[in-house]
């Protein structure tokens, strides 16, 4: 049987998902996503569960689309998966925390910026590598671009440079930046938060906070899976990715 990459538990009314691909740095594989789809799902669907925490096993939290996969295959489906988890979390009836201890890049930022919250050390850094192999953060703009101002879009999208915590806190991607010895209390003391409200009061809040942001994804996704794959297939791009997978 093939090791399960992503884990789930409930205690006390907070469902933990964690992803554990560590021979990928929880890349976006078909498997990675498939799971957590299943795992998101299953908390949905349980009134035990009040609030939903996001989280690495290890410090990465995601390196991004599984350029393995993407490298040898179209990445139609794979685009349309990131886009539906993106959905998925927006829409999610319960409040999703995403816990970051560790670095995260390109695709991973899509799950970021779906989050509710996001609380992250304060030594996190973050990349949106996709420029620099001859791609474009097509997907995930569709949750970003709503998140950010346009300066700042552009400047992390077009340079491809690495940020700090404190920056992807003062452009919005990131709700709060912490000392890494404080993180787990901050989650902890956010969760506490969000379990005194009604879960009819944070599932309806959810829609009206999520309602912008989910209609430029539904305007847009379409026309950014299609480029998306049309990027991922281009000559420019395959050679990109190979000299990169060559050289790690």
């Amino acid at each position: 049987m093939t090791d399960e990459l992503v884990h789930y538990e409930v205690q006390d009314g907070v469902a933990t998902i964690t992803l554990d691909s560590p021979h990928n740095r929880n890349a976006l594989s078909r498997q990675l996503i498939e799971e957590l789809f299943g795992r998101l799902e299953i908390a949905a669907d349980d009134d035990e569960v009040r609030v939903v925490v996001l989280r690495s096993a290890d410090r990465v939290f995601c390196s991004g689309a599984d350029l393995s996969e993407a490298a040898t295959g179209s990445m139609t489906e794979g685009a349309g998966a990131l886009v539906e988890l993106q959905r998925v979390i927006l829409t999610h009836p319960k409040p999703v925390i995403t816990r970051l201890a560790g670095p995260v890049r390109a695709g991973g930022l899509g799950i970021v910026a779906s989050s509710d919250l996001v609380l992250c050390s304060d030594d996190v850094t973050f990349a949106l590598t996709e420029s620099r192999l001859g791609l474009a953060p097509a997907v995930i703009s569709l949750t970003l671009v709503p998140r950010l101002s346009s300066r700042a879009a552009s400047d992390v999208f077009l340079s491809g440079r690495t940020f700090d915590a404190a920056e992807a806190a003062a452009m919005g991607l990131v709700t709060r930046a912490v000392p890494a010895a404080e993180l787990d209390d901050a989650v902890a003391a956010t969760c506490g938060e969000l379990l005194k409200a009604h879960p009819q009061g944070l599932r309806e809040t959810k829609k009206v906070l999520a309602r912008d942001v989910l209609a430029f994804l539904e305007a847009n996704a379409d026309d950014m899976v299609a480029l998306s794959a049309r990027l991922f297939g281009s000559d420019e791009a395959r050679e990109a990715m190979v000299a990169f997978l060559t050289k790690k």
